[in-house]
């Protein structure tokens, strides 16, 4: 097939011209033409003031491929590269047992995928429960504020991306990014997650897709258990030797593959105690911020917001401010909500969520400045855990005391003032808000950057600093506070142990983790056989 770039059409034209356009583009006819099926597809808005398109790529077959591609090589069209994900061989070295993966997220799901198709017949273990149990639980902490610290929006089947919008953006360049999402659609996600330029699930998807790659796993002999945390590693000879899970079954192990996600700090303890090698990594802190969506949709669409071709609106934005740091938004959520998203009792923590359809009527986003190791207060290799601590605490006190979230307006913020109440904007944030000053739960150094930011976005994007804008605090799980260090072969320089992940310190992101999990299970196959 050929892989055919360059091709627009606007928001006012019937898909079906895509045909003719591409016919155009080849210089062929109808008869030449034998199919063609979408590779991808993004939104251009830059001339929103007088029209919107929709760039497409293609991959076609044609009658006489090779004369075309001789004729127009360079200028749009090229050889559709093989994408099939190719498996690698399996090593020589015997297996005493099978491998063992922690965690349930994507990269554990994945890894656990690669090596179930492998014959590696590997064991899952999961903190948390199974993902319907999981959305009760979540629900339960929502309503009621009973939080389940086993089993919550950072713990449970499918890892904390379960609970969120599902994007499957990334900027990593990988082959295996492809299987990912192949996997993905063949568990129950949108077909259009393949072309799309920024594809999504949502979370109601994403439970669906989870059960299918967990089903899928069993199916070819892999098993999956929940409630099984592993609380201690034997390590003999610098060497994996076996597991304990609960504090009470020992299971022997050789390999054991580490994707605990980035909230998993009772277990960087445990990896700490075991002089599992790790250092602090940066990572983000800041707020949600949270617009209607209508007004994003005028900003970035004007005389097309609403547009029924278009769906609700995104951004990303970002601003380095006059001391160094950087502010951006992350994760943004169309149409979306703000969830209450700790994992441990007595503190405050956000996220953002939303659901396939992007129908409700808020906008929401991260805003976050970058910190370091040098502002933890210590090198030690968990400083960046308490670090978090420190002001997810503050916040819970500033909510109230009950995992409801200190919130204010963005014209409050600006002025230096608490909120007393909100405006055009009605939080979203499923426990309760309680009006606030933020400047009670961020370092000083935050709060500097993001008023000096705000101003600016606002050049970017109209709206964005709107005084009726709401500020939620506060959001500190942006990524892993924590890397495990690994050499070449993936191994975190003790025999058999395999870090792999977002919460090992490698991914930021599901498809970025989900390749990382694949990545950690081909050098597991790559050393050993598979049992007999």
């Amino acid at each position: 097939m050929l892989r055919v770039s360059g091709l627009k059409l606007s928001i006012e034209d019937d898909s079906a011209k895509l045909a003719s356009i591409l016919l155009k583009k080849l210089g062929i006819s109808q008869e030449d033409l034998m199919n063609y099926k979408i590779f991808k597809k993004s939104v251009d808005a830059r001339q929103r003031d007088s029209m919107i398109f929709f760039n497409y790529t293609v991959d076609t077959a044609l009658k006489n491929e090779e004369a075309v591609l001789k004729r127009l090589y360079g200028r749009g069209v090229a050889a559709t590269p093989d994408m099939k994900y190719v498996y690698v061989c399996s090593g020589l070295e015997k297996l005493k047992s099978r491998p063992i993966i922690l965690g349930s997220g994507p990269a554990g799901l994945f890894a656990g995928m690669v090596l179930s198709e492998m014959g590696y017949r590997p064991l899952l273990l999961e903190r948390g429960a199974d993902v319907d149990t999981r959305a009760v639980a979540v629900r339960q902490f929502m309503n009621k504020g009973e939080l389940d610290t086993e089993c919550n929006i950072q713990f449970g089947e499918g890892g904390a991306g379960t609970f969120s919008d599902g994007k499957l953006t990334t900027l990593i360049r990988d082959t295996r990014c492809r299987k990912v999402l192949e996997e993905m659609v063949l568990a129950g996600a949108p077909a259009e997650i393949l072309y799309l330029n920024k594809p999504h699930v949502g979370t109601d998807n994403l439970r669906t897709v989870v059960k299918n790659l967990r089903e899928k796993i069993i199916r070819l002999g892999g098993e999956i258990r929940f409630n099984s945390r592993v609380t201690d590693i034997d390590i003999v000879l610098n060497r994996v030797a076996g597991i304990v899970v609960n504090n009470l079954e020992k299971i022997s192990a050789d390999v054991l593959l580490i994707a605990p996600g980035h909230s998993a700090r009772d277990t960087f303890e445990m990896l700490h105690k075991r002089n599992v090698p790790m250092s602090p990594k940066p990572f983000s802190i800041g707020v949600r911020i949270e617009h209607r969506q209508e007004l994003i949709d005028q900003a970035q669409y004007k005389r097309f917001a609403g547009h029924e071709k278009l769906g609700p609106a995104d951004y990303k934005l970002a601003y380095r401010a006059s001391n160094g740091r950087s502010a951006y938004t992350f994760c943004m959520c169309p149409g979306g909500e703000v969830v209450p998203a700790t994992s441990e009792e007595g503190c405050v923590v956000t996220n953002g969520m939303s659901l396939y359809a992007r129908s409700a009527p808020n906008a929401n986003s991260a805003l976050l400045v970058g910190v370091g190791p040098g502002d933890f207060g210590s090198s030690h290799p968990l400083a960046g855990i308490e670090f978090q601590r420190r002001w997810e605490r503050l916040a819970f006190a500033l909510g109230g005391g009950n995992y409801n979230a200190p919130a204010q307006l963005v014209g409050d913020y600006l002025a230096g003032r608490a909120s007393t109440g909100f405006g055009d904007v009605t939080p979203s944030y499923r426990r309760a808000v309680r009006p606030a000053n933020l400047e009670d739960c961020l370092p000083p150094y935050v709060l500097e950057t993001l008023r000096e930011a705000l101003p600016e976005l606002d050049k970017k994007l109209r709206g964005f600093a709107a005084p009726d804008a709401v500020l939620t605090g506060v959001e500190t799980r942006s990524s892993s506070p924590v890397r495990i260090s690994r050499g070449e072969k993936l191994e975190a320089g003790i025999g058999g142990l395999y870090p792999a992940g977002e919460g090992a310190g490698y991914a930021g992101g599901i498809i970025s983790s989900a390749v990382d999990g694949i990545k950690a299970a081909e050098a597991i196959v790559s050393k050993y056989s598979p049992l007999g």
